[in-house]
């Protein structure tokens, strides 16, 4: 018999329309003619989904019975013997009631298969069994039901029904997924923003990475036995100018082309200065670069090509990205190869990208090249052999009686010429040439080397002396242009690390990085009081490798481990080192500002409590006294309704002045954390209406949503009163009168929760963290409402019962205090069996 067909549809989150979407497939299908059944569908009393069952052919469900209480679940052999051609199976990952045949979902849907019935059935991607651990990391919700992975990746067709966050949120607010009394809890926790967007890249994710298995699966079924790169690491050398844009770009596209590729940018700050980047295209490239997901990194390195190759090998690069050279031919002829062709010979492995872009083949003057180079002295020996014997035979086919003054400048122009290419040791063998051969070939007595004349003489001793002084000049210019330069290099290191701690990066760890960065290290280590703080790279234990150690004053040292560092990179080192030193200083200072700031804050609280006895315990205890020293006067007569009136003035007073000093040694306790609690089951609609009653509320004040089906929350009954009549007297008092105080009740996961929403003005968010400080009345000046300890000690309370007290803003306007506790496991047992 041939095996079922089985498609999924797979969701990021409930209500993105996976069953809707499984229900429109059946109808498709019966419409074509196709014999499909419902074996079993979840409508969770969707109107939209539940029309969608009309007129489909619907298999009746099983009744189980398990302690008690009855649950329907799919009539796995009632499909069998239907023998349809397409079942309709929704929630795959769902767990069988005990006593059913099979415990999970997914294995009743592998018998159908087995019976050669196709399955189209459903699937969160939270069920997934890989996925558990992130999810809960990600919801802070532990999933009960899974589904194995290999069940899913057997499947023969994945759909992923996709929805944007946004929208989900939406169809939630309008009713469309929960009752309307799970909304605000489902808003609050699961179906927050972030958590949608997490789950929704998961959903992604894992359905790419089944591409890649099935891109696998289809080249071993067609013997394709050669490498197909699934994953790539690009790196895109910046030169400096505006044509790194482009380079980035068809980096970013080569990047993008395979599941998980990586961009990297990198630009050589040449160590002997030799390149000229322009700093505001490179920060415009920084940005662009980490616009498009990937990240910048700058090296000094004394081989622009070599720097670039160690970097991506450092970096596993699979792809190296660099633009074509910018010189013209005259100026490749006259200096030789280029990076690009220096790069390509020595990445080996690596596939190097030469990219074409405007700034390509332009005019350009052959750059000085610092201090002068073996290639630049071997240039102006070869320019001597070559134009000296081709200038000498030019001249002498031109020669006559009066040429001589002009064959003297011009073969002093040579020597020139020479000079500014190759330095003095060129020039000089070039000046000596040329007045031996102006001699031989042009002076009488003609073919001979006999200097008569003193003239002659000092002919060769001037051609001497230009070329000395010109060769002078040249190198002490370029001995100025190479400083110069190495300046910049070293400012525009300093500036990417300055970047790098702006952008929130660890002082430490980005001085330490761009160090092994910027030298080309291998590794270095910042050692502190003889314990390494932090290490970057991997620096190497043999004794035998080039280390530099440098001292961090009398905090410890820091050892860089790869080569031998040059006499040159000791400026830029030490500056480093003074940097990292601070670094190290501030990081000092930071952990003795954290240890100081509790006793900062004990010293708030205190001078807060001075103040609320110096005042808000005075007031009733004067008051007290008052009406108490008139009752004990005999200088009055007082009535008896003066007297009652006394009295209860008194009496009011001292009962203030207790619930003050109550909740004064509350907060005392919760402080020192020796608040006591006595925990119980109780259900939240038994305390709602305590608080009520302590309130004595006029009736239409407050309006009470609590189902009696609530699961019963795991409390102190007691505490959570006394926060519920601090939370509805708060709402009252705010609220106008015209609307009233709503107490609704909801539960979600292992969690149930209380929800005291009012209309009034509400907090602004950036005060909603200080609302919870003790002594805070956030503008209140009505001091008979307290010493504001309200607000604060109910949080203490909730979080000392494991529970928790949340400040949202109400929809349309006000305050909404979301109360939330643990269910009692017993009730979590009750809802798995039932559910």
């Amino acid at each position: 018999m041939t095996r079922g067909f089985l498609r999924v549809y797979l969701g990021a989150a409930p209500g993105v329309g996976k069953t809707f979407a499984m229900l429109e497939e059946g109808k498709r299908l019966a419409n074509s003619g196709r014999d499909v059944v419902i074996g079993l569908v979840e409508t969770h009393g969707r109107a939209e989904t539940a029309q969608l069952v009309t007129g489909l052919e619907l298999v009746p469900r099983r009744r189980v019975v398990h302690r008690g209480v009855g649950v329907d679940e799919l009539d796995l052999r009632a499909v069998i013997d239907r023998a349809p051609e397409w079942a309709l199976i929704d929630e795959l990952a769902h767990s069988n009631a005990p006593g059913s045949t099979s415990a999970k979902r997914w294995e009743d849907v592998a018998e159908l298969l087995d019976a050669g019935i196709n399955v189209i059935s459903t699937v969160n991607v939270q069920h997934i069994e890989s996925l558990n651990d992130v999810v809960q990391a990600i919801t802070g919700v532990a999933q009960r039901e899974s589904i194995p992975d290999s069940v899913l990746r057997a499947a023969d067709e994945v759909e992923l029904v996709d929805l944007a966050p946004e929208t989900l949120r939406t169809r939630l607010s309008n009713g469309q997924i929960y009752p309307a009394g799970s909304i605000d809890a489902a808003l609050g926790n699961y179906f927050r923003l972030g958590n949608l967007t997490a789950l929704r890249e998961l959903a992604l994710l894992w359905l790419a990475d089944e591409v890649d298995v099935a891109l696998q699966t289809y080249r071993v079924e067609h013997g394709i036995g050669s490498k197909w790169e699934a994953r790539e690491r690009v790196v895109v050398a910046l030169p400096g100018g505006h044509e790194g844009d482009t380079l980035i770009r068809r980096g970013s596209r080569i990047a993008s082309r395979a599941s998980g590729g990586q961009l990297l940018a990198v630009h050589v700050a040449s160590a002997d200065g030799l390149t000229e980047p322009n700093p505001g295209a490179l920060a415009a490239q920084r940005a662009l670069v980490e616009s498009l997901g990937g990240t910048y990194h700058q090296v000094v390195g004394e081989n622009t090509p070599t720097a670039l190759v160690e970097f991506a090998r450092g970096v596993n690069a699979t792809q190296l990205v660099i633009g074509i050279s910018r010189r013209s031919r005259l100026t490749a002829f006259l200096t030789g190869q280029g990076v690009g062709a220096r790069v390509v010979r020595g990445a080996g492995d690596i596939d190097v990208h030469i990219v074409s872009h405007a700034s390509a083949g332009r005019f350009q003057l052959p750059r000085s090249r610092g201090s002068l180079t073996v290639r630049r002295r071997v240039a102006g020996f070869v320019l001597t052999a070559a134009a000296l014997p081709l200038l000498t035979v030019g001249l002498s086919a031109v020669r006559n009686d009066e040429s001589l003054v002009s064959e003297t400048l011009t073969y002093q122009l040579l020597v020139v010429i020479v000079a500014l290419v190759g330095g003095i040791w060129p020039a000089v063998t070039a000046a000596l040439a040329a007045g031996l051969l102006l001699d031989f070939f042009f002076v009488d007595p003609l073919y001979r080397i006999a200097i008569t004349n003193p003239l002659h003489s000092l002919a060769i001793l001037i051609f001497l002396i230009i070329a000395a002084l010109v060769s002078f000049v040249v190198d002490q210019a370029a001995s100025r242009s190479r400083a110069a330069r190495r300046s910049a290099a070293e400012a525009e290191t300093l500036s990417a690390v300055a970047g790098s701690i702006i952008r929130g990066e660890s002082a430490v760890e980005a001085l330490t990085n761009r160090m092994r960065e910027a030298f080309g290290m291998t590794g270095v280590a910042v050692i502190e009081h003889e314990s390494t703080l932090f290490v970057s790279g991997s620096p190497s234990e043999n004794a035998d490798e080039p280390r530099t150690v440098l001292t961090l004053g009398d905090r410890g040292e820091v050892v860089l481990s790869g080569r031998e560092l040059l006499a040159a990179d000791r400026r830029i080192l030490e500056a480093f080192v003074a940097q990292l030193e601070a670094a190290l200083l501030q990081e000092e200072l930071r952990a003795t500002a954290a240890g100081v700031r509790p006793l900062e804050q004990a010293d708030r609280l205190r001078s807060a409590l001075l103040a609320a006895v110096g005042h808000d315990l005075r007031t009733p205890l004067a008051a007290a006294t008052t009406a108490v020293s008139s009752l004990r006067s005999t200088d009055v007569t007082w009535s008896d309704h003066d007297r009652e009136e006394l009295l209860t003035t008194a009496e009011e007073s001292l009962q203030r002045l207790a619930r003050l000093v109550s909740d004064l040694l509350d907060a005392s306790r919760l402080e020192a954390g020796v608040m006591p609690i006595s925990l119980a089951v109780v259900g939240l609609d038994e305390i709602v209406p305590l608080a009520l009653d302590d309130l004595a509320v006029a009736p239409g004040r407050v309006t009470v949503e609590v189902a009696s089906d609530l699961p019963a929350a795991l409390c102190d009954p007691v505490l959570v009163q006394r926060v519920l009549v601090n939370l509805m007297a708060n709402a009252l008092r705010y609220s106008p009168a015209d609307a009233p105080v709503l107490i609704t009740g909801s539960s979600f996961a292992d969690r149930v929760e209380l929800r005291v929403i009012d209309r009034g003005p509400g907090i602004h968010p950036a005060k909603l963290a200080e609302a919870f400080q003790p002594f805070q009345r956030l503008g209140d000046l009505d001091n008979t409402t307290g010493v504001g300890l309200g607000l604060s000690l109910s949080k203490g309370f909730m979080e000392a019962m494991g529970g928790s007290l949340d400040a949202e803003d109400t929809p349309g306007g006000g305050l909404t205090m979301v109360v939330s506790l643990a269910v009692d496991d017993a009730a979590i047992d009750t809802e798995t069996r039932t559910g």
